[in-house]
């Protein structure tokens, strides 16, 4: 009873976090001139993974570093598919800002390098240090584009706080505690329930942690597609997965004495699903179409079978193995040679466009 009140109370306190940070976010975007976008991929995406950051440092620093890779990598799962799937489902997201269709090669680019970092079995503390270092290039080089104007803000914004830029720090503020503690609470819960029903630590980890470390990340972003803001519901996963895997990755990686361990079952398996998926977000990168609400089902539905291949190997069922090779040799081929066709087309329609003008 208590695991059920505390997941229920970390709920509420996540609602009333992403409120409250994206008010605030919104009226400090403005009183720095910077655009909300940028507000997302920064400083909203970076406080909204401050669930992440306090796991995979407490995992490192009480000797389960490996914990971390688990956390990043579901994490960064469920920002693109879950996050962003169920910000669809409530409003088409449509990105045409340079600056999202900039950022997600640079997602997918640091995805990959990181793929290659772990192939050898540990993300070692020199790998920690570069991905450190090129989150902070990638964060200088947002900024400074946007204080020079050369990045335009969106077409529509969230609501911004009344009483100015002191009112909108505190706002952002109370909204980072109360989405940090309602996570706390929430993965609390959750994980007591799960681990009454029988769950493997490691499914525990790869589900719950992950999920609960999420939250906010997608109560801040469906509260922003609830208010029109599309672009910041976009921004802050895209920006929530990049933090994660330069900042949360490189820190742990850091900090642990020998580097973070990375089993083969992550490298053959979860990484290379984790490149996939942040591989969806393509269309939005290069022909800035709509990810409509039956595309946004779709990526739901792959969380959820991604879920389901978690819960299988946990029981270590039968149906694993043939499991497995559905997601790897087909579904997943099958997505990336869709969207593939999808950027020829998009090509071949702007080519079309230019002769005729």
């Amino acid at each position: 009873m208590t695991a059920v009140l505390l997941l229920l109370a970390g709920v509420v306190l996540l609602v009333a976090g992403g409120e409250s940070l994206v008010r605030g976010a919104s009226t400090i975007a403005r009183a720095f001139g910077l655009s909300p976008l940028v507000v997302g991929l920064t400083v909203v995406s970076f406080a909204t993974s401050a669930p992440e950051l306090a796991v995979t440092v407490q995992a490192s620093l009480s000797g389960r570093p490996g914990l971390a890779v688990g956390n990043v990598v579901g994490s960064n799962v469920a920002n693109i598919l879950l996050v962003v799937g169920v910000a669809g489902t409530i409003i088409s997201l449509a990105v045409q800002s340079p600056v999202v269709r900039r950022d997600v090669p640079v997602l997918i680019a640091l995805s990959l390098l990181f793929w290659v970092m772990a192939a050898d079995g540990s993300v070692s503390t020199p790998d920690g240090v570069v991905l450190l270092g090129l989150l902070l290039t990638y964060t200088t080089v947002t900024v400074v584009r946007s204080r020079r104007g050369s990045d335009p803000g969106p077409v529509e914004e969230a609501p911004g706080a009344p009483g100015g830029a002191p009112v909108a720090a505190l706002l952002v503020v109370a909204g980072v505690g109360l989405l940090v503690w309602g996570a706390s609470w929430l993965v609390s819960g959750a994980a007591t329930i799960a681990t009454s029903l029988g769950l493997s630590e490691t499914v525990v980890g790869l589900t719950v942690v992950a999920i609960g470390t999420s939250l906010p990340e997608l109560t801040t972003s469906v509260t922003a597609a609830i208010r029109g803001s599309v672009e910041m519901a976009v921004g802050n996963a895209v920006g929530s997965c990049i933090f994660n895997l330069g900042a949360v990755m490189g820190l742990t990686a850091v900090i642990s004495p020998s580097g973070v361990p990375v089993t083969d079952g992550a490298a053959t398996f979860d990484i290379p699903v984790m490149v996939a998926v942040m591989m969806a977000l393509l269309p939005i990168a290069f022909t800035g179409r709509r990810v409509a609400k039956r595309e946004a089902w779709l990526f739901v539905g792959y969380y959820l079978a991604y879920t389901a291949y978690l819960l299988l190997d946990s029981a270590g069922h039968d149906a694993l193995p043939q499991f497995s090779w559905v997601m790897l040799a087909f579904v997943i081929p099958i997505t990336v040679l869709t969207l593939g066709l999808l950027v020829v087309q998009e090509v071949r329609v702007r080519r079309s466009r230019s002769r005729t003008t």
